[in-house]
């Protein structure tokens, strides 16, 4: 593996929710491939919006059931959310020793592509599945996770797992998800692994990524034994629950797992947070007066007496639902169902500053999913179709953090990427240039906004940026990397550990907006600027943007310093 690049194959790829992730979190990704094929259907949105955002080279549009092995090129790195579906296991092929589950169950296709990888099978794997994996099926708890676990080890795996809810962590979606990534046991990554308990409650890619404190006597350790065939059949069997934890690892069929309760203080993204302002909200996006009581019945609570088919009558019941959506939480799951103007249960209502109530706009779902403003806007899909994808699509940030860990750990150093997530793509293919001719005016307003308190007492670092970089920091974008002159400019009278905000100082400007310092650590200009080659260390502050003054603010700096920084209190700017 080149250590610039770190090659990727994408499957069941949607709209691009890996590759965005990974490639927000270090410009060592490079999808190489990628697959998308939406059955039953001849428009394939979600493989019009990839190509149309990431262009057509790598692309394929195919039933993975019927794309050989040869024709997926040799990888770094394997990702994909595959379907829940059953992974039951139909027979064992002893003559080649692979798999044969029931008939379109996608697991098998990952199987597959590894398998016949052989010695040229990628290090790195990295999937994502829905919460249940876990715990299905309901008649046999864990099976269907068990399976997976022990065919990835029968493959050379070492294996670790977290089940995530992204709004735990700031981000903007109440979306659980099981995320799952795996080394090759000779690989950089699994020779670090010493003691399993530490990988996964401290050490590991993902406790690194996602910190979390494990809950009491919730400790889980057992083998996963017998043939894959074996596995399916007799798995956990007569249990009631899966002895799986939402945190965990295997290494050769060992299981060491633990229940996870998350650890994060930092500022938190909510629905109201990322709404666009109503009045550039089109007018069939909101409810009329004459539906409104349409809405409140289905999001109401309900006692129905309904006959199953066999005659007998029996009484349906279900709770209320939040009408309208609460604003300062994160959204609800956004579902596939969630586009279109019909009265429903499960898709989300905001009611505006006027009192009106409206469905979600196609980018305020994006933005709940930490996908660029606009990342579905294609001519040929419509806005019930963009809500169906991201009602399919993952939470980018999530993919991005582990991804930034994953990095770490091969490489031993900090990951920098130039597209962060927010990042929004060109149109592509540029050939067809009369392709996005009909496309309405692409509607970008108001940043999201976060949920945070201001610790006054905190250290505040105000940094002079230099004249080359001052149009990197005067655009609104969400994150920003500051670095520093050469090492022994920065003044060692600065305590880095109490450092917590950021404001960058524009000369003629002063200082305005207000960073949170995410990251302070060594490194070098060429790797914000390769085109400088400049290689020298210094520090470098990975910044997330929170707010900004009313108008800008001069502040004095120590004339009697040739360091063009200031160490303060974060009160003493607010509150002058």
């Amino acid at each position: 593996m080149a250590k610039d690049k770190i090659r990727v194959i994408e499957l069941f790829a949607g709209v691009g929710g890996f590759r965005i992730g990974l490639e927000g979190a270090s410009d060592a990704y490079e999808t190489v491939w990628n697959n998308q094929w939406e059955p039953s259907t001849q428009h394939q949105d979600a493989s019009l919006v990839y190509k149309a955002r990431f262009g057509s080279n790598g692309h394929s549009n195919k039933d993975i059931n019927l794309v050989p092995t040869t024709d997926i090129p040799d990888h770094d790195l394997l990702v994909g959310g595959f379907p829940c579906q059953d992974y039951s296991v139909a027979a064992s092929l002893s003559r080649s020793g692979g798999i044969e589950g029931k008939k379109g169950v996608l697991w098998w296709q990952i199987h597959r592509i590894l398998l016949e990888k052989g010695d040229k099978r990628p290090r790195y794997i990295f999937f994502e599945n829905v919460d249940r994996l876990l715990n299905s099926p309901a008649t046999q708890r864990g099976r269907d996770f068990a399976i997976i676990l022990a065919s990835l080890a029968d493959l050379g795996y070492v294996v670790e797992w977290r089940i995530i809810n992204a709004a735990d962590y700031g981000m903007p979606q109440r979306r659980r998800r099981t995320y799952i990534v795996g080394y090759q046991k000779d690989s950089v990554v699994a020779k670090k692994i010493e003691k399993m308990e530490d990988w996964v409650e401290f050490d590991g890619v993902m406790a690194k990524a996602f910190e979390f404190r494990p809950k009491d006597k919730t400790v889980s350790e057992f083998d996963i034994e017998g043939t894959i065939k074996e596995v399916s059949d007799g798995f956990n069997k007569g249990k009631k629950e899966s002895p799986f934890g939402n945190a965990g690892m295997m290494m050769d069929r060992h299981i060491y797992s633990v229940d996870a309760e998350p650890v994060y203080d930092g500022p938190r993204q909510t629905l109201g947070g990322n709404l666009i302002d109503e009045k550039l909200v089109p007018e069939d996006f909101f409810i009329s007066e004459e539906e409104l009581p349409k809405w409140e019945y289905e999001k109401g609570a309900k006692k129905i007496e309904r006959v199953s088919k066999e005659g007998y009558k029996y009484m349906f019941s279900e709770g209320g639902m939040a009408f309208p959506d609460n604003l300062d939480q994160p959204s609800r799951t956004i579902i596939t169902g969630e586009g279109g103007a019909s009265p429903s249960r499960f898709k989300h209502v905001v009611k505006t500053k006027s009192g009106r109530y409206r469905r979600l706009l196609p980018i305020e779902l994006e933005r709940m999913n930490m996908f660029p403003d606009n990342h579905t806007l294609h001519p040929q899909v419509s806005d019930g179709r963009r809500a169906f994808l991201m009602g399919n699509a993952l939470v980018c940030g999530i993919i991005e953090q582990i991804g930034k860990s994953l990095y770490q750990f091969i490489y031993d150093e900090a990951p920098v990427s130039s597209k962060p997530i927010f990042t929004a793509r060109d149109k592509s293919p540029m050939l067809d240039l009369g392709l996005f001719a009909d496309e309405e005016k692409i509607l970008v307003v108001n940043r999201p906004k976060k949920q945070y308190t201001l610790d006054k007492s905190k250290h505040l670092l105000i940094g002079v940026v230099k004249k080359d970089n001052e149009e990197y920091f005067l655009k609104e974008e969400p994150t920003k990397i500051y670095y520093t002159g050469t090492s022994g400019t920065f003044p060692s009278t600065i305590a880095l550990n109490k450092l917590y905000y950021f404001m960058p100082y524009i000369k003629g400007k002063g200082v305005s907006d207000l960073y949170l310092i995410r990251v302070a650590r060594l490194g070098t200009k060429a790797e914000v600027h390769p085109e400088t080659e400049d290689e020298r260390p210094r520090l470098v502050f990975e910044l997330e943007y929170l707010e900004s003054l009313p108008n800008n603010r001069w502040v004095r700096l120590d004339k009697d310093t040739s360091f063009a920084f200031m160490d303060t209190l974060l009160g003493r700017i607010f509150n002058d």
